[in-house]
């Protein structure tokens, strides 16, 4: 269902085959007149809605056009078949992968003392497009020094200065598929402190990716991660989950978190996730390292594989 802004695009786009051979219903007046006239058309007497997505006053809205419909809220129908990728959508999360691993490779052109976050991130963005990314997958992170101890600090005109920690946290979508990745750099020469505490997040990161591998849940990933933080001293500064899903969106199921008895989701041959486990200490700072993993038959395969140790710039 499209309104008369899209509906001559949609319809080239079925012709050129870019888009699937579907059915196309031209809306005149408004969207929920529409789906009930499609509704009646087909007999349709129960219909179910992602109860994630659907506010309460378009669910009234229907109820109000059609009470002769029984609405039935749904959870995860669409989101579990998209859980495991298939061939096609692992070949594009590779090269998606290859590609943001080669933009963080550049980074040593970027970030140096004296410039502000947001002149960072803006080269980041515009080495994501030019390495054939549509847009990124999220609004860039660059947070330096005391603003590094927040998880998702957004980009200011704060200037990089010697000592500080700074996280770069970005993404960008290859044909539909969406690629993260976190790395960290350290102006001039960072304290003691700071070292011993990206020591410690590199450490639980690498522990979580070895941990990744079918049949284990996503707790049990982030079980992985959080431990060692805990041992070092900095379980109270891990204050996240130690991954998510990846694919048409930037974050979807798998979860790699602390989840109740009987709720964590267990990994399949497949699926893609982030491993980001970080640890925010205010008045120190902040560390996150985040790489893109495909779970496969004998663990899981880094899809962004680039260097992982602190750029000291």
């Amino acid at each position: 269902m499209t309104d008369g802004r899209y509906d001559t695009a949609v319809r080239e786009a079925i012709a050129s085959e870019e888009m699937a051979g579907i059915s196309v219903e031209r809306v005149d007046v408004r969207y929920e007149l529409t789906l009930i006239e499609c509704l009646r058309r087909m007999n349709v007497t129960r219909a179910g809605f992602e109860a994630s997505h659907v506010t309460v006053a378009t669910l009234d809205s229907w109820k109000r056009a059609a009470p002769e419909i029984e609405w039935v809220s749904t959870d995860g129908v669409v989101e579990r078949q998209r859980l495991v990728k298939d061939e096609g959508e692992i070949a594009v999360f590779r090269r998606a992968g290859r590609a943001l691993a080669g933009v963080s490779v550049r980074l040593r052109e970027w970030v140096r003392a004296g410039r502000t976050e947001r002149e960072v991130a803006k080269d980041i963005d515009a080495g994501i497009e030019a390495a054939g990314f549509s847009h990124t997958a999220f609004p860039t992170i660059v947070a330096s020094g005391p603003n590094s101890a927040h998880p998702h600090a957004r980009p200011g005109d704060r200037r990089l200065r010697d000592g500080d920690l700074v996280v770069l946290d970005f993404g960008g979508v290859l044909d539909g598929y969406c690629v993260d990745l976190t790395r960290m750099a350290g102006i001039g020469q960072v304290g003691s402190g700071a070292a011993v505490l990206f020591s410690a997040v590199q450490s639980a990161q690498k522990a979580a990716v070895a941990a990744v591998r079918p049949g284990i849940t996503g707790a049990d990933v982030d079980r992985a991660a959080r431990s060692v933080l805990e041992s070092a001293g900095f379980g109270a500064a891990f204050l996240h989950g130690t991954g998510h899903g990846l694919g048409l969106e930037v974050h979807e199921a798998p979860r790699l978190s602390r989840a109740a008895t009987g709720t964590a989701e267990t990994l399949e041959v497949g699926m893609v996730c982030t491993v980001e486990p970080g640890a925010y200490v205010a008045g120190l700072g902040g560390v996150r390292l985040e790489d893109d993993v495909l779970v496969t038959a004998s663990g899981c395969e880094v899809l962004t594989e680039a260097p992982r140790d602190l750029l000291v710039v």
